[in-house]
């Protein structure tokens, strides 16, 4: 549906629109949930990912994983930076929010229709690491590898936590090794779309001289 006099917008979208619906002012506000939208609201079929396609047989493999996440602009702001980073894809434990919140999609900029993300539970995850030769690194505070040392350059997942209760303890007992961000400054722990960032880029940063990816 198109607000009235939002016309123009529907001339620049990159796919032809189906049925368009030319609604007034006050009915399409009611229909969207920002405050200031485009003039443009759009039905659409969210894509469909496997496992297959976030962990390939080939190629060394960069996964995030979100374990409990509720802040769906968290959620969307990592699959965002994971897809920034060259992220082969997300997963998303039970417990996270569901990545096609509003909130969510807006946060990821439209990186939510691109990278492959995949709800799954631990087990299953677990057992798709072991078949594809992947180590799950878990962020936590009190890891004892420092992020420079944790050797990101192979198949691999991140694992970042709740926001308030971080990894969850059978996550963490699941893991290979638990990973710690050195902080210098006099604070407790990072926001969990900050510090699943940071992951990224240092894994992007140490696999950026591997060839073969």
């Amino acid at each position: 549906c198109v607000r009235s006099g939002s016309e123009d917008v529907l001339r620049r979208l990159p796919v032809e629109p189906g049925e368009v619906l030319e609604l007034p002012e006050d009915v399409f506000r009611s229909a969207v949930e920002t405050e200031s939208p485009q003039g443009v609201a759009a039905l659409v079929a969210a894509p469909g990912f496997g496992a297959e396609e976030i962990f390939p047989a080939s190629g060394a493999a960069l996964v995030v994983v979100m374990a409990g996440l509720q802040d769906p602009g968290n959620v969307g702001t990592l699959i965002r930076t994971a897809e920034a980073f060259g992220a082969s894809g997300a997963v998303l434990l039970p417990g996270t929010v569901n990545p096609w919140n509003a909130k969510a999609v807006r946060a990821s900029a439209g990186s939510v229709f691109r990278l492959p993300v995949v709800s799954m539970g631990l087990e299953e995850m677990a057992a798709v690491l072991r078949e594809r030769g992947a180590r799950l690194l878990a962020s936590a505070a009190d890891g004892d590898v420092g992020l420079s040392e944790a050797g990101l350059e192979g198949p691999v997942a991140v694992v970042v936590g709740n926001e308030g209760a971080g990894v969850p303890a059978e996550v963490l007992a699941a893991a290979d090794a638990r990973v710690a961000i050195r902080c210098p400054g006099p604070v407790e722990s990072l926001n969990a779309a900050i510090a699943g960032s940071i992951l990224l880029y240092e894994a992007a940063r140490q696999r950026a001289g591997v060839t073969g990816r």
